[in-house]
C-alpha cells in the first residue's frame, strides 16, 4: 500500500485510547502525547469531518474537553492525530 507523507513539525501522531460502540461509532477516551503524559478526554464537545490547517491533513475532528481546555483530536483514516500547541 502507497502512503502519502508528509511531515509537518505541528503534526503529532499520538496513540488514543477509544471505545467503539454496536453502531460503530467511536468515542475517544484518552489519548498519550509524545513526551509519554496521558490525558483523559472529559468530554466531547463536536465531532465533524473537518481539515487541520495547523498541522495539514484533514479526517475527523473531535472537539474535546481536556482539563478544562478545548483541544481537537484528528483521525484521519487508520491514525489519530492532535495539532501541536503555539504551531
Amino acid at each position: 500500500m502507497y502512503e502519502s507523507h508528509y511531515d509537518n513539525p505541528n503534526k503529532v501522531y499520538v496513540p488514543v485510547i477509544a471505545r467503539f460502540d454496536e453502531d460503530g461509532n467511536i468515542k475517544p477516551l484518552s489519548f498519550e502525547w509524545e513526551d509519554g503524559r496521558k490525558f483523559k478526554i472529559d468530554y466531547i464537545t463536536d465531532v465533524r469531518r473537518a481539515a487541520s490547517l495547523k498541522a495539514g491533513g484533514s479526517g475527523i475532528r473531535y472537539t474535546c474537553m481536556v482539563l478544562g481546555k478545548q483541544t481537537y483530536l484528528f483521525r484521519d483514516e487508520e491514525r489519530w492525530f492532535m495539532e501541536r500547541i503555539g504551531g
